[in-house]
Protein backbone atom coordinates (compact mmCIF):
# COMPACT_ATOMS: atom_id res chain seq x y z
CA UNK A 1 0.00 0.00 0.00
CA UNK A 2 2.84 2.51 -0.92
CA UNK A 3 1.35 6.02 -1.98
CA UNK A 4 4.00 7.50 -3.93
CA UNK A 5 2.92 4.63 -6.59
CA UNK A 6 -0.25 5.08 -5.62
CA UNK A 7 -1.95 7.08 -9.05
CA UNK A 8 -2.55 10.78 -7.93
CA UNK A 9 -4.26 12.56 -10.07
CA UNK A 10 -4.77 16.89 -10.89
CA UNK A 11 -8.00 18.83 -10.25
CA UNK A 12 -8.26 18.94 -14.14
CA UNK A 13 -8.29 15.21 -14.12
CA UNK A 14 -10.38 14.68 -11.70
CA UNK A 15 -12.86 17.59 -13.18
CA UNK A 16 -12.58 15.52 -16.40
CA UNK A 17 -12.88 12.26 -14.84
CA UNK A 18 -16.17 13.10 -13.00
CA UNK A 19 -17.49 15.03 -15.64
CA UNK A 20 -17.03 12.13 -17.88
CA UNK A 21 -19.63 9.81 -15.66
CA UNK A 22 -22.67 9.30 -17.70
CA UNK A 23 -24.81 7.90 -14.63
CA UNK A 24 -26.15 10.37 -12.51
CA UNK A 25 -26.34 7.80 -9.12
CA UNK A 26 -22.05 6.75 -10.44
CA UNK A 27 -21.81 10.69 -10.51
CA UNK A 28 -22.94 11.52 -7.22
CA UNK A 29 -20.46 8.39 -6.07
CA UNK A 30 -17.58 9.51 -7.63
CA UNK A 31 -17.78 12.68 -6.53
CA UNK A 32 -19.02 12.02 -2.77
CA UNK A 33 -15.64 10.09 -2.21
CA UNK A 34 -13.76 12.72 -3.94
CA UNK A 35 -15.12 15.49 -1.81
CA UNK A 36 -15.02 13.62 1.45
CA UNK A 37 -12.16 11.18 1.18
CA UNK A 38 -14.52 8.15 2.75
CA UNK A 39 -13.89 4.73 2.46
CA UNK A 40 -16.10 2.68 0.45
CA UNK A 41 -17.89 0.93 2.84
CA UNK A 42 -18.55 4.48 4.47
CA UNK A 43 -20.16 5.47 1.41
CA UNK A 44 -22.83 2.28 1.09
CA UNK A 45 -24.18 2.81 4.81
CA UNK A 46 -24.31 6.49 4.36
CA UNK A 47 -28.84 6.72 4.56
CA UNK A 48 -30.72 9.62 3.47
CA UNK A 49 -31.35 10.41 7.10
CA UNK A 50 -27.39 10.94 7.74
CA UNK A 51 -27.45 14.26 5.52
CA UNK A 52 -27.92 17.53 7.35
CA UNK A 53 -28.76 19.92 4.00
CA UNK A 54 -28.63 23.06 5.97
CA UNK A 55 -24.90 22.13 7.56
CA UNK A 56 -23.67 20.49 4.45
CA UNK A 57 -22.52 17.71 6.83
CA UNK A 58 -22.75 13.89 6.67
CA UNK A 59 -22.59 11.81 9.74
CA UNK A 60 -21.08 7.92 8.64
CA UNK A 61 -22.19 5.08 10.57
CA UNK A 62 -19.69 4.22 13.49
CA UNK A 63 -16.67 2.12 12.34
CA UNK A 64 -13.92 0.78 14.01
CA UNK A 65 -11.25 2.66 11.82
CA UNK A 66 -12.99 5.48 12.17
CA UNK A 67 -12.46 8.19 14.89
CA UNK A 68 -14.16 11.52 13.85
CA UNK A 69 -17.30 10.72 11.67
CA UNK A 70 -18.56 14.02 10.49
CA UNK A 71 -17.99 14.56 7.12
CA UNK A 72 -18.57 18.18 5.03
CA UNK A 73 -19.46 18.67 1.16
CA UNK A 74 -19.71 21.50 -1.25
CA UNK A 75 -21.78 23.64 -2.83
CA UNK A 76 -21.34 21.59 -6.07
CA UNK A 77 -21.73 18.10 -4.59
CA UNK A 78 -24.79 19.57 -2.96
CA UNK A 79 -26.05 19.87 -6.03
CA UNK A 80 -25.45 16.42 -7.93
CA UNK A 81 -26.54 14.46 -4.38
CA UNK A 82 -29.88 16.57 -5.30
CA UNK A 83 -29.96 15.32 -8.95
CA UNK A 84 -29.40 12.07 -7.80
CA UNK A 85 -31.65 11.24 -5.20
CA UNK A 86 -34.25 13.12 -6.91
CA UNK A 87 -34.27 10.03 -9.20
CA UNK A 88 -33.34 8.02 -6.70
CA UNK A 89 -37.03 7.44 -5.50
CA UNK A 90 -38.45 5.64 -8.78
CA UNK A 91 -35.72 3.22 -8.26
CA UNK A 92 -35.95 2.76 -4.42
CA UNK A 93 -37.14 -0.17 -2.70
CA UNK A 94 -39.95 0.47 -0.85
CA UNK A 95 -38.64 1.87 3.13
CA UNK A 96 -34.96 1.58 1.36
CA UNK A 97 -33.19 4.10 3.18
CA UNK A 98 -30.28 3.80 1.62
CA UNK A 99 -28.27 6.79 -0.60
CA UNK A 100 -27.48 4.54 -3.18
CA UNK A 101 -28.98 1.82 -4.31
CA UNK A 102 -28.74 -0.95 -6.73
CA UNK A 103 -30.21 -0.77 -10.32
CA UNK A 104 -31.39 -4.17 -10.51
CA UNK A 105 -32.76 -4.50 -6.61
CA UNK A 106 -33.30 -0.98 -5.19
CA UNK A 107 -31.58 -2.44 -2.52
CA UNK A 108 -28.79 -0.75 -0.74
CA UNK A 109 -25.55 -0.79 -2.98
CA UNK A 110 -22.92 -3.53 -2.18
CA UNK A 111 -19.12 -2.96 -2.08
CA UNK A 112 -18.36 -4.21 -5.63
CA UNK A 113 -20.89 -2.57 -6.91
CA UNK A 114 -19.43 0.60 -5.91
CA UNK A 115 -16.19 -0.89 -7.33
CA UNK A 116 -17.94 -1.85 -10.38
CA UNK A 117 -19.34 1.17 -11.66
CA UNK A 118 -16.33 3.36 -10.53
CA UNK A 119 -13.76 1.05 -12.22
CA UNK A 120 -16.33 1.15 -15.18
CA UNK A 121 -16.07 5.06 -15.80
CA UNK A 122 -12.74 5.09 -14.95
CA UNK A 123 -11.42 2.70 -17.71
CA UNK A 124 -13.20 4.95 -19.83
CA UNK A 125 -11.46 7.78 -19.10
CA UNK A 126 -8.59 5.93 -19.33
CA UNK A 127 -7.54 6.39 -15.57
CA UNK A 128 -7.42 2.53 -14.90
CA UNK A 129 -6.01 -0.27 -17.34
CA UNK A 130 -8.41 -3.21 -15.64
CA UNK A 131 -5.01 -5.58 -17.09
CA UNK A 132 -2.61 -4.58 -15.06
CA UNK A 133 -1.92 -5.47 -11.12
CA UNK A 134 0.61 -2.23 -10.72
CA UNK A 135 -0.72 0.48 -8.45
CA UNK A 136 -0.02 3.29 -10.88
CA UNK A 137 -2.00 1.87 -13.82
CA UNK A 138 -4.94 1.75 -11.65
CA UNK A 139 -8.03 4.13 -10.21
CA UNK A 140 -9.83 2.50 -7.78
CA UNK A 141 -11.99 4.47 -5.20
CA UNK A 142 -9.08 4.66 -2.78
CA UNK A 143 -7.76 6.64 -5.04
CA UNK A 144 -10.04 9.24 -4.44
CA UNK A 145 -8.64 9.19 -0.45
CA UNK A 146 -5.64 9.33 -1.58
CA UNK A 147 -6.28 12.83 -4.00
CA UNK A 148 -8.62 14.53 -1.52
CA UNK A 149 -5.94 13.83 1.46
CA UNK A 150 -3.27 15.12 -1.17
CA UNK A 151 -5.16 18.30 -2.42
CA UNK A 152 -6.32 19.52 0.86
CA UNK A 153 -2.41 19.48 1.99
CA UNK A 154 -1.26 21.21 -1.16
CA UNK A 155 -4.30 23.87 -0.72
CA UNK A 156 -2.88 24.42 2.85
CA UNK A 157 -5.24 22.73 5.49
CA UNK A 158 -3.43 22.12 8.48
CA UNK A 159 -2.41 18.13 8.42
CA UNK A 160 -4.91 18.03 12.20
CA UNK A 161 -7.65 19.18 10.18
CA UNK A 162 -6.83 16.42 7.26
CA UNK A 163 -6.35 13.71 9.79
CA UNK A 164 -9.64 14.88 11.70
CA UNK A 165 -12.18 14.34 8.22
CA UNK A 166 -10.18 11.57 7.26
CA UNK A 167 -11.25 10.06 10.67
CA UNK A 168 -7.65 8.62 10.97
CA UNK A 169 -7.44 6.99 14.64
CA UNK A 170 -6.37 9.11 17.42
CA UNK A 171 -3.30 7.77 18.77
CA UNK A 172 -1.51 9.92 21.29
CA UNK A 173 -3.33 10.71 24.00
CA UNK A 174 -2.71 14.08 23.71
CA UNK A 175 -4.95 14.17 20.85
CA UNK A 176 -8.26 13.43 23.13
CA UNK A 177 -7.92 16.88 24.85
CA UNK A 178 -6.96 18.19 21.26
CA UNK A 179 -10.62 19.86 20.28
CA UNK A 180 -10.79 21.23 17.01
CA UNK A 181 -13.87 23.08 16.53
CA UNK A 182 -16.53 22.23 13.65
CA UNK A 183 -17.16 25.63 12.37
CA UNK A 184 -13.05 26.18 11.84
CA UNK A 185 -13.16 22.54 10.33
CA UNK A 186 -15.94 23.66 7.82
CA UNK A 187 -14.30 26.77 7.15
CA UNK A 188 -10.82 25.12 6.35
CA UNK A 189 -12.59 22.47 4.06
CA UNK A 190 -14.50 24.96 1.98
CA UNK A 191 -11.61 27.04 1.68
CA UNK A 192 -9.07 23.89 0.79
CA UNK A 193 -11.47 21.40 -1.38
CA UNK A 194 -10.74 21.71 -4.56
CA UNK A 195 -14.09 23.43 -7.05
CA UNK A 196 -14.37 20.45 -9.94
CA UNK A 197 -16.73 22.84 -11.94
CA UNK A 198 -19.18 20.39 -11.86
CA UNK A 199 -21.86 19.78 -14.27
Amino acid sequence: NNHSERKLISVEEMTRFINSIGDIRDKAMALLLAKTGIRKGELISIDLDDINWNDMSIILKPKAKRSNRVVFFDEETAYILRKWISMRSAMAAKNERALFVSYKTGKRLRDNGVERAFRHWATRAGLHDPHSNKLEDRFTPHNCRHWFTTWLLRNGMPREYVKELRGDARREAIDIYYHIDREELKKSYLACIPKLGVV
